[in-house]
């Protein structure tokens, strides 16, 4: 089996192939062919899982016209320009075939190409068909040097490419119609047999769980490429195909290798997202995550508040460019809103894409790509949530990391599983003796919580009391900081935040959480502590565990300039209130903070560096402005802050400029010259 999908960033039956050069020498085009010949022989022991016979017809008039191209380099026969011709036609028609053959193998594209198998049986007619042409203007007879029973090879393979059907084979057929049954079933909110879904898995030879999750990834990187591109249907019937899969998957598979499932978790929590730079996220214009990006005709990409903001103010211009527009038409870039989304979700930003009021509780096929997708997630949310309640342990461990997969990055899949009642039973599991069970969970009931309607049914059902257990006490540590993140969503409501602060092992909790070796359980935790300080009850609670000595060590040990940043926004939400500045002051925190300033390449870790600063300046001038007047760098910092920061972290740095200018003007004992200061009006 071949899977070729991490090999370059090429789409399903898509052929970018390469005409040679006219000028190409006629050995170095000859052995090229031949090489590429014997690539495409190679697939001659590969599973083809749909055009089977077509694949394999294809390979065989391959070898049989690789044996004349093979003689033909030995004879060095007088060279034709019509020769060279039909070679370098057939050189990029070979290419297209490779691709072809990749495409009809791939061992993580089973469904989507049974799907296209009439689009691939055409795409094979027309290669071969064009292939017979190039073949018909070889000038056979001035190949005297070649042997004659391989020159009529030549003809047997023309012949052959012309009479060749390349039909869609009669297997394939059959199991697309059961495909479309099952589909067409899950319209109408029916849930199909399981002899139909185990039928068509049987003909694409998909025997696993892992093997069934390689083709759900596959469909949804295709949704993800087709959004914005594509016309609805498309995407519509993507959804549909995926709804299939993800039933297979969910009621077929229930012997599931707890490694395998453990590295999907893995590579889902941190993929591609991990390894973004959240800077990429920023509008250009006003430096903020965006909500809504949206890309203009010279491909640079903004928020649509700002750029429309742009355009009223009577610019036609493209802001990073400076290139007059012709159309101030907006390209909604629903590829990048995707991962910024997930990006905001995997490190607890909250992030804003209402487009109007109670988006949350409308439900439509829109938000889960088809009809056919609604129904058949509403149907699996049901039969998974009766396995929490009535399964045999395998069975609930099973039901409790579907949900959490699920609920992951889908919020209509959330609200399925809300409808469904599925949250009761997963805080029943959370006192389960099985570490694995737990974690699922506590997992699940963290994707869970970011639902809104999800808040209260936690609450009602004393799930605070469950998930700070975990927090502390969680089998896996890995359970913890899924605890701490489900702290911070359920932090959001401000009733939820007083009764958060007042359970006695909250707080201590997520500091124990910011002690682990983790990032990402930092992260978590101190999102969570953020959240909690919204409510001014919290703030003493915090102070009195003694957080701001844990900060300052952690600001002095940490790499990650997330984290700095993260760290930084608690403590300037610290220093807003009296006591709060006294406690960070009194850490010897001032001379670190100013160190960051100048040294940090975060946009985020300097305006939360300049914030803080501020508050302690204004809370406890006496002992901080002297501290701040006496360092040399500081100006420069802060005016560079003003011309290339955001507007709010400009309009910070012109505040404490201020602030140090007037302290100079009015001590005597200033240590620095009065020309060092600007006025900032």
């Amino acid at each position: 089996m071949i899977n070729k999908s991490n090999e370059f960033n090429r789409r399903i039956l898509s052929f970018p192939a390469i005409r040679p050069c006219e000028s190409v020498f006629f050995s170095s085009l000859l052995t090229s062919l031949i090489n590429l010949s014997h690539s495409i022989c190679r697939f001659k022991s590969t599973t083809f899982f749909t055009n089977k016979k077509n694949a394999t017809n294809s390979i065989h008039l391959i070898e049989t016209l690789l044996v004349f191209l093979e003689e033909l380099g030995i004879a060095g026969s007088r060279v034709n320009p019509s020769t060279v011709l039909c070679l370098s036609e057939l050189h990029f028609i070979f290419q297209k075939l490779r691709f072809l053959l990749e495409d009809c193998s791939r061992d993580d594209a089973r469904l989507w190409m049974l799907v296209k198998s009439a689009e691939a049986s055409t795409h094979f007619r027309v290669l071969f068909s064009a292939a017979a042409a190039a073949l018909d203007v070889l000038p056979l007879s001035e190949f005297a040097g070649v042997d004659v029973e391989v020159v009529e090879v030549v003809e047997f393979v023309r012949k052959q490419a012309v009479k060749s059907k390349f039909e869609v084979e009669r297997d394939d057929r059959r199991a697309m119609r059961r495909v479309l049954r099952v589909t067409k079933q899950f319209e109408r909110g029916i849930a199909p047999e399981s002899i139909d879904l185990k039928r068509v898995l049987e003909h694409l030879k998909i025997k696993n769980w892992s093997e069934c999750n390689d083709e759900i990834k596959c469909l949804e990187s295709e949704i993800n490429q087709e959004c914005g591109v594509a016309e609805k249907r498309d995407v519509r019937f993507l959804s549909s195909l995926l709804a299939f899969l993800i039933y297979c998957r969910c009621t077929l598979f229930s012997n599931v290798d707890e490694e395998k499932r453990a590295r999907v978790f893995h590579e889902r929590s941190d993929g591609v997202i991990g390894r973004l730079n959240p800077d990429d996220f920023r509008c250009p214009i006003t430096l903020e995550i965006m909500s809504d990006p949206v890309t203009l005709s010279t491909g640079h990409t903004y928020d649509r508040s700002s750029i429309l903001k742009w355009f009223r103010s009577g610019n036609h211009t493209c802001p990073i460019t400076g290139e007059k527009l012709l159309s101030v038409d907006l390209v909604q870039n629903l590829a990048l809103k995707r991962l910024i989304k997930e990006y905001c979700q995997e490190n607890r930003i909250r992030f804003d894409e209402s487009s109007g009021p109670n988006r949350e509780s409308r439900s439509s096929s829109a938000d889960a790509g088809s009809v056919a997708a609604e129904q058949a997630m509403a149907l699996l949310a049901n039969f998974l949530v009766g396995r929490l309640v009535a399964g045999r342990n395998e069975e609930q461990s099973k039901a409790s990391s579907e949900i959490r997969l699920l609920t992951k990055t889908s919020n209509f899949n959330r609200s399925c599983f809300v409808e469904a009642d599925a949250i009761p039973p997963l805080l029943d599991l959370l006192c389960s003796s099985n570490p694995a069970e737990q974690d699922n969970a506590m997992a699940a009931l963290l994707n869970l919580s970011k639902y809104q309607r999800s808040k209260k049914i936690i609450v009602e059902n004393r799930g605070l009391e469950l998930i700070v257990e975990i927090l502390n006490n969680g089998l896996k540590m890995e359970a913890r900081q899924h605890a701490a993140a489900a702290l911070f969503y359920l932090a959001s409501i401000e009733d939820n935040r007083r009764r958060i602060g007042r359970i006695p092992g909250a707080i201590p909790g997520l500091m124990g959480v910011l002690r682990d070796e983790s990032d990402r359980g930092k992260k978590s935790a101190l999102a969570a502590i953020l959240g909690l300080l919204m409510h001014n009850e919290n703030h003493w609670r915090v102070l009195a565990a003694g957080l701001v000595l844990l900060l300052v060590n952690l600001l002095r040990s940490s790499e990650s300039e997330d984290l700095v940043a993260d760290s930084l926004a608690v403590l300037a939400t610290l220093a807003v209130k009296f006591d709060g500045a006294v406690a960070i002051i009194s850490a010897g925190i001032v001379p670190l903070t100013m160190q960051i300033l100048s040294s940090s390449n975060s946009r985020a870790a300097k305006e939360y560096c300049v914030s803080l600063l501020l508050s302690l300046s204004s809370n406890d001038a006496a002992d901080v402005v002297p501290l701040l007047v006496k360092n040399s760098s500081l100006m420069a910092s802060l005016y560079s802050l003003i011309a290339d920061g955001s507007p709010r972290s400009s309009k910070k740095a012109a505040s404490l400029i201020k602030i140090l200018h007037a302290f100079n003007e009015k001590s005597s004992s200033a240590s620095l010259p009065q020309e060092h200061f600007v006025h900032v009006w």
